[in-house]
């Protein structure tokens, strides 16, 4: 599968059951469809998904990630970001991450931030790529395995060079 059989488009509440069993396969069911809903709702938070081309891979159900950010201030959190397990390892987390950033920076954002598992060394990796660096832990954060929530956070999401490092992340 090819990068050029994907987009990243903003998702509606029409695709909430869509995103649930994604959330299910990529989290292990991290929010309800409640929860999504909400969301999905408040003008403060964006989402934006990656379909894929139904008509070369019918069997998928059409988004194969997404991710999220609530605006707070000048503040990108990124809440979420997954990608279908069986499209991880094609560059779908970085289309999906630089996506975010992108829309951050639109919306006037100048920095963003995110907890991450202190084990998923793979995300980790992603965010270092894209300018995030570690500033601090959560002890204990994640509550079904006790694990440390690693703090990452980027700035200058206003610069004027911002949009060449994100379609230009460090290897």
């Amino acid at each position: 599968m090819g990068l050029d059989l994907t987009t990243v488009q903003p998702i509606s509440v029409d695709e909430i059951d869509s995103i649930v069993i994604l959330d299910r396969l990529c989290f292990g069911g991290l929010w309800s469809i409640d929860s999504y809903r909400r969301e999905m709702t408040n003008e403060n938070s964006h989402f934006l998904g990656v379909s894929i081309d139904k008509t070369l891979e019918p069997e998928t159900s059409g988004i194969i990630g997404f991710g999220c950010f609530w605006a707070i201030l000048d503040e990108a959190h990124i809440t979420l970001l997954g990608v279908h397990p069986q499209y991880q390892r094609q560059g779908l987390g970085k289309l999906l991450l630089g996506a975010l950033l992108d829309k951050a920076r639109s919306i006037e954002m100048a920095r963003a931030t995110l907890e991450v598992r202190a084990s998923n060394q793979g995300a980790i990796d992603l965010y270092e790529r894209f300018g995030f660096q570690t500033v601090g832990r959560r002890k204990k954060y994640y509550q079904d395995t006790g694990e440390d929530g690693v703090i990452m956070w980027r700035g200058g999401l206003q610069h004027p060079n911002f949009t060449h490092l994100v379609n230009n992340p460090v290897v």
